[in-house]
């Protein structure tokens, strides 16, 4: 049976996530409070932030400022596009 959560990032009632995603207590918060549409839609930001910043997900401080992020764009609204990104809708 599904869960259904009030989605934090999307503002409305989403099927929530299967697992806690990440460690700690942004863990716990995430799988509270954030559906399976806003995950993927971080996994997809994430993807650009590592390969746009040549980021590891070894290195402690490139994992901290993806949590960071993580944080930012699920729940604050004001994560960090790459220097010179443009979003695909305003390339034309």
């Amino acid at each position: 049976m599904t869960r259904t959560i009030f989605c934090q990032y999307e503002k409305r009632e989403a099927e929530g996530l299967d697992f806690i995603p990440w460690p700690g207590e942004l863990g716990k918060r995430i799988h509270a409070n954030i559906g399976k549409p806003a995950w993927a839609a971080w996994l997809a930001h994430q993807t650009m932030l590592i390969n746009e910043n040549r980021l590891s997900p070894r290195d402690p401080q490139h994992r901290a400022f993806l949590e960071e992020q993580m944080e930012k764009f699920l729940f604050g609204g004001d994560a960090e596009q790459p220097a010179g990104y443009v979003p695909p809708a305003d390339q034309g």
